[in-house]
């Protein structure tokens, strides 16, 4: 991990949304870690794509949760991810 570490900041998922605001991430290899806390059911777009919504967080402040969709290659790869995963 120090390996994979090195050189990035990490940034909290709880932080991201004032990290967004106040910083230039553009400019900075970060990363964060996220739990999957919520899957809702695939869903189909209007183009009739299925994707995925997962709700995660840091397990630091339950209260900032972020979204994330997954379409495409990602959605077939990975919707069958069990929540809780990290």
């Amino acid at each position: 991990m120090d390996r994979k570490m090195a050189n990035r900041k990490l940034i909290r998922l709880s932080q991201l949304k004032n990290k967004l605001a106040t910083e230039n991430l553009e400019e900075i290899d970060w990363v964060t870690f996220g739990v999957i806390v919520k899957k809702v059911t695939p869903q189909s777009a209007n183009n009739g794509r299925t994707f995925s919504i997962w709700r995660l967080n840091d397990l630091r402040d339950l209260s900032q949760c972020v979204s994330l969709f997954l379409f495409g290659e990602v959605h077939k790869e990975h919707w069958k991810t069990d929540q809780g995963t990290v």
